[in-house]
């Protein structure tokens, strides 16, 4: 069976990353640790190509902000079902959500999808 993947766009301020990345290190564990294969966040680096659609432009990010590109791994979609349900039901991930520091970037401006593979080398 092809593997599943959730793929993230996250407009994030440049003054927030490293807040950013702390919360990352925490939920890519919990994630791992309740199944998903692999857990990536990437930032933005090269991202103003002339003639496509910049991914700062499909998040809408300001000059003062940045784009995170995330994507997790699972072994199916319905794995990828299983897991998500316990990431959202973890202690842990769910003290995280109930701090402030959670709140690090604007949700409604982030783009989410869940991909099938097409081609896996």
């Amino acid at each position: 069976m092809e593997k599943y993947v959730d793929g993230f766009l996250i407009p994030i301020a440049k003054d927030k990353v490293n807040k950013y990345r702390e919360i990352a290190q925490k939920s890519s564990q919990i994630w791992k640790d309740l199944g998903a294969l692999e857990y990536y966040e990437c930032i933005g680096d090269d991202l103003d190509i002339e003639e496509l659609v910049s991914f700062k432009k499909v998040v809408n990010a300001s000059e003062e902000e940045t784009v995170i590109f995330s994507w997790i791994v699972y072994e199916s979609k319905e794995q990828r079902d299983k897991v998500n349900e316990a990431v959202m039901n973890d202690p842990r991930m769910k003290e995280m959500m109930e701090t402030s520091e959670y709140d690090l970037f604007d949700y409604r401006r982030m783009s989410y999808g869940g991909f099938k593979t097409l081609v896996s080398l």
